[in-house]
């Protein structure tokens, strides 16, 4: 593949070429998940949450009882006994349980250590099929991206979470844990996983800023109704006047804009990539000229000795990964195990490598994760200056009052924009 060649069989590498695609089977509900090998030197000593006799099906501490930033004045004893399966919802390269790559398997540690089969492991390319899958199907837990947080956790479709019943919460930076999207009215709901930036790439030429993405050609641009909130970033640099203050709390009129502008170059130039795998092969291949893409992908192009820039750090969106528990888990035990193996370094050493996003915990910026984190600036777990994090834009400008257009009016604009 492209990037093989380019950067070597290094991990990153690995993880760029196939672990962002999510390619491979699914298991297939009843078949234990972890079908490939543990990863070499697994260690295999007492999982976190050992069970203390709580009622199978009971987690010990009802969810939310004690949500907040930290852990619980008066944590929970532990977690109750292991229900024995965990249905698991995820978008696609975020887990891994060694059917795209043998090497590559962080479910079957989890299995082995905690008695929870993974007995269904669904993976989907985009939060509206991962609201469709929530729809048909039954899970315990959910990893959405932020817009569709938002909408789950106002519809009270997954639980809060007890946070001291996950062990490693507090190893996770404070910004992280309060970011709004992982929150709804003050209670904890989405328990921080991986988190990465937008940028703009570009191939070495003379370009004044990032507003060139949407005044040269050809480009790539992120298949996602949340980039309008990258337009709008530019505008609240180049066009003051227009007020923006925040790129996902757009009134009408700013909403407007922003999609005047995506639209002043659209057409057969421009690409609006899915897969992170599109946006290297195009700018590797001299078929774009700039592309947003991240970090990861601007190193990954340094390392091989390709031609790429960036423009520092200017003003940028981003967005975190989370992990919740449905509201009607039918093994919310299993479903806070999974939670603290998740949130762990080792499992997050393996998440980040392969995904080539931040690690939600900073202890896992060794290792195979080393470079991840560099790109990222996240070893020290300082939030990264100047980068707006997705929270799913509402008509209430996302509980701060006043009038913007909601997640829907975007999604509208954005189907217009791509298929028009």
């Amino acid at each position: 593949m492209i990037l093989a060649a380019m950067a070597g069989a290094g991990a990153l590498a690995l993880a760029a070429c196939a672990g962002t695609a999510g390619a491979g089977p699914r298991p297939a509900a009843g078949v234990p998940a972890g079908a490939g090998p543990a990863p070499t030197g697994t260690p295999t000593g007492t999982p976190t949450g050992t069970p203390t006799g709580t009622p199978t099906g009971t987690p010990a501490g009802s969810p939310g009882a004690s949500a907040g930033p930290g852990p619980s004045a008066s944590p929970s004893p532990s977690i109750g006994a292991s229900e024995g399966t965990l249905r698991v919802l995820a978008l696609q390269g975020r887990v891994e349980y060694g059917g795209t790559s043998a090497k590559v398997d962080w479910v079957t540690p989890f299995e082995r250590r905690t008695g929870c089969r993974v007995v269904a492991l669904d993976r989907v390319r985009t939060g509206e099929e991962m609201a469709a899958r929530l729809d048909g199907g039954s899970y315990d837990v959910v990893s959405p991206p932020p817009e569709l947080a938002g909408e789950l956790m106002a519809a009270g479709r997954v639980a809060p979470v007890d946070t001291a019943l996950v062990e490693t919460y507090g190893e996770i930076p404070e910004w992280l844990r309060e970011l709004p999207a992982l929150r709804w009215k003050d209670k904890v709901h989405g328990v921080p996983y991986l988190w990465g930036v937008n940028q703009v790439v570009h191939d070495g030429g003379r370009y004044g800023g990032p507003e060139a993405l949407y005044a040269q050609s050809p480009v790539a641009i992120r298949n996602d109704p949340l980039s309008i909130a990258d337009a709008a970033l530019v505008l609240a640099r180049t066009e003051p006047g227009l007020g923006v203050s925040d790129p996902f709390r757009l009134t009408p009129a700013q909403l407007d804009a922003a999609v005047e502008l995506l639209a002043e170059r659209d057409g057969a130039d421009r690409i609006y990539w899915d897969d992170p795998v599109e946006v290297v092969r195009a700018l590797a291949s001299g078929t774009v000229r700039l592309a947003q893409a991240w970090p990861y992908h601007a190193d990954l192009f340094e390392r091989a000795g390709r031609a790429a820039g960036t423009f520092g750090e200017a003003p940028r969106t981003g967005w975190a990964d989370s992990w919740m528990i449905t509201a009607d888990a039918a093994s919310p035990n299993c479903a806070y195990r999974w939670l603290n193996w998740v949130t762990s370094a080792e499992a997050q050493r393996w998440a980040a490598a392969w995904t080539g996003l931040a690690p939600a915990n900073p202890a896992a910026c060794t290792g195979r994760a080393r470079q991840v984190c560099a790109v990222h600036g996240s070893r020290d777990g300082e939030r990264p200056d100047d980068v707006f994090f997705a929270v799913r834009p509402s008509a209430d400008c996302a509980g701060e009052g006043g009038r913007c257009a909601d997640y829907g009016d975007w999604v509208s604009r954005w189907k217009d924009l791509v298929s028009g």
